[in-house]
């Protein structure tokens, strides 16, 4: 059963979200918060499997709510889903970097919304080849974190970094290196675990912004 926490300062948002979500066999809400602070609390206090955020909220925000569930040791197992009317911003970018798994806009269609949390549940990155291009593109534009950790890192370990970085899957980059995707799986968690990334999406932004991926706009070939 995927355990899920509901933050919006919107009942009628919140309640949408429910109605849809408690209509699945295998996804229960167990809580409700109307903002950051609660969300917090409430995440304290159930320990759920995805906490559905909304990035602007009075108060503590999504971006610091995100950051305070990411830092918590007692919430590891909690995946930060970021809800947002608008689509990829400055703001979206900011969550992935304070933890957040991946984002949601709120007019997406419900049969994606639902796939969306089972995605996040399994601790894969909310993060579309076409999206990870794009966030990249706009927001990344030279390495901010030293690359020297990088070298904690095996060759393959490397490349499996490189492949989550252009949103590959596990299974596809499984098929690319030539392994089983039970080894893609294993090089993809050390090397979270090396880098301290707390799922694909930091491991993503960890890629660009060590300079192990160059992001097209500053791609000089």
């Amino acid at each position: 059963m995927i355990r899920v926490l509901l933050v919006d300062d919107q009942p009628l948002i919140r309640s949408g979200f429910r109605a849809l979500l408690d209509a699945e066999d295998d996804i229960e809400v167990v809580a409700e918060a109307a903002n950051g602070e609660e969300g917090l609390e409430k995440a304290r206090l159930h320990a759920p499997d995805i906490a559905l955020v909304d990035i602007q909220m009075p108060g503590v925000d999504g971006i610091e709510a995100t950051r305070r569930i990411a830092g918590d040791p007692a919430l590891a197992g909690t995946h930060v889903v970021i809800l947002t009317n608008y689509g990829l911003d400055e703001h979206v970018f900011h969550a992935l970097k304070a933890g957040a798994a991946g984002f949601l806009v709120k007019d997406v269609q419900p049969e994606d919304f639902l796939h969306a949390v089972r995605v996040a549940a399994r601790g894969d990155a909310l993060l579309a080849p076409s999206i990870t291009r794009r966030l990249i593109d706009r927001y990344v534009s030279q390495p901010l974190r030293p690359g020297a950790q990088l070298g904690r890192l095996t060759n393959r370990e490397r490349e499996a970094v490189v492949l989550v970085a252009k949103g590959l899957s596990n299974d596809e980059i499984a098929a690319s290196m030539v392994i089983s995707p039970l080894t893609a799986k294993t090089h993809v968690n050390r090397a979270m675990t090396k880098l301290h990334a707390r799922d694909r999406a930091q491991l993503v932004v960890i890629a660009y912004e060590s300079g192990l991926v160059v992001p097209r706009a500053t791609d000089r070939g």
